[in-house]
């Protein structure tokens, strides 16, 4: 369930407000960050001017950030749309966020938990961009979050953990190709953009970041097939992934239906193509006579 929006419907004003060094300038050494929260803040300049550009917001799109922590993509963000929705777990951060903020735009504030925010709820209608510096702990489920969401999305902008995008991006055959891979590719086009060291980070984490993009794919495109079956498929399959497919789905579907969904059961799930699991799912979903 959505939780109360904190809002200032006050700071709707025309001003360029408070400019980024100015602001990064007074928030230096003020926060306390927390490691439950997985909270590293971007500050390199240089690197939030690419990621805004990569972004390209417009005025009158429907924009939300999730954990703009001290508000260093949020404002140049907040300058070109006038409008953004922001999702934020810790209080402590809410009160900064509302006076970077003033004289800037209208900041709506959601402090909840992004794993139960209701992106249709959200949209109004007017598919989401949806933004942000993922924290590295949980970003694996904000992604399944989203996707749970496709139809109320336009896109995504994410920082994660290099190693994650590496993963999201891989192709078949590659040694970090994975459940993630699959997933994410069925739902989107994935689209590394940059790569960014620790050091554009306080603190700096113990690992390389980047940027990638995800556009959902058309209905069209996306799996007709039960997303429950191909998610039961593709987590048993890289389950074992040292296993044939034969060994490894076992007990989700017969060596007959994997031969039927013209795959070979002597295959491991690594070398397999996000299609072939659509395949299997559907030929497992088949009800037996």
């Amino acid at each position: 369930m959505l939780r109360p929006a904190l809002s200032n419907p006050q700071s709707r004003i025309s001003n360029p407000g408070i400019h980024y060094h100015t602001w990064m300038h007074i928030l230096d050494d003020r926060h306390v960050h927390k490691k439950r929260f997985g909270q590293h803040f971007l500050h390199d300049a240089g690197i939030l001017r690419r990621i805004v550009q990569a972004i390209a917001p417009q005025p009158g799109e429907r924009v939300v950030e999730i954990g703009p922590g001290e508000g260093a993509l949020t404002l140049p963000l907040l300058r070109a749309l006038g409008r953004l929705t922001v999702i934020e777990l810790d209080r402590d951060l809410i009160p900064r966020l509302r006076a970077a903020a003033e004289g800037v735009g209208e900041l709506e504030i959601v402090n909840a938990d992004v794993l139960t925010v209701d992106f249709g709820a959200l949209a109004h209608g007017t598919p989401l961009r949806v933004v942000g510096n993922l924290p590295y702990n949980i970003s694996s489920p904000i992604l399944f979050h989203c996707i749970e969401h496709l139809d109320a999305i336009r896109d995504m902008h994410f920082m994660l953990q290099k190693e994650v995008v590496d993963r999201m991006a891989a192709a078949p055959g590659s040694k970090v190709y994975g459940r993630l891979s699959v997933m994410l590719q069925l739902a989107c086009r994935v689209e590394p953009l940059l790569d960014v060291p620790p050091g554009a980070f306080k603190p700096p984490p113990k690992v390389d970041s980047a940027v990638v993009r995800l556009r959902p794919r058309p209905p069209a495109e996306r799996p007709q097939a039960d997303a429950a079956m191909i998610a039961r498929v593709v987590k048993a399959a890289f389950g074992q992934r040292r296993k044939t497919l034969a060994n490894a789905l076992h007990e989700v579907m017969p060596v007959e239906r994997i031969v039927a969904a013209g795959v070979d059961p002597r295959a491991r799930a690594e070398q397999l193509a996000p299609a072939a699991f659509v395949a299997l799912a559907a030929a497992a979903s088949v009800p037996e006579n």
